[in-house]
């Protein structure tokens, strides 16, 4: 095969095959998403906070769900202190499955009063996707939470000579 040929096979494999980026640049990719998510989600909590009771009255109370100012701070301050917690990949999973749950409460609101019209469920659609998506595979390689478990995993681990010696000394216990 010659290196034509070689080039060719490669750049069809890059743009055709879905795994073939390298890890870094796919690691990469989700920090980039996981820290625009994080920055553009907080302001929502904060124009919730602004105003909490025209938001219980137009989107909690308006769906039914009781206790419409209670729930409304709910929502606010998840938004508020989850989506820092997402763009920085600490807690990730419990940040981005309190935004999931807060998005399907928007999704629910908006299905109520349009149906199923795209252009009002397109944009809370997209982000309860992208928060399922974190809440299941965490915040990848460039995380917070990932340097915590590489250093419980270092602090916790067993030395190599210790597993040699706890097999080596064996008890027996006789009734």
């Amino acid at each position: 095969m010659n290196n034509t040929t070689r080039i060719a096979a490669a750049i069809s494999r890059l743009v055709l095959s879905s795994d073939s980026a390298p890890i870094s640049l796919t690691q990469g990719a989700l920090l980039l998403l996981r820290v625009v998510l994080g920055t553009v989600m907080v302001h929502h909590g904060f124009d919730k906070l602004d105003d909490i009771s025209d938001f219980a009255e137009s989107y909690v109370a308006a769906i039914g769900i009781p206790f419409p100012i209670f729930f409304a701070y709910c929502a606010a301050i998840t938004e508020v202190v989850a989506s820092p917690l997402l763009a920085l990949g600490f807690l990730t999973r419990p940040a981005a499955l309190g935004l999931f749950a807060t998005m399907l409460v928007a999704n629910y609101h908006h299905i109520l009063t349009s149906g199923f019209f795209i252009p009002s469920l397109e944009l809370s659609l997209l982000y309860a996707a992208s928060f399922a998506f974190f809440a299941i595979y965490g915040g990848g390689k460039y995380a917070i939470d990932t340097l915590i478990a590489k250093a419980l995993d270092k602090f916790l681990s067993v030395p190599a000579g210790v597993d040699a010696i706890a097999e080596s000394v064996k008890v027996t216990i006789n009734k």
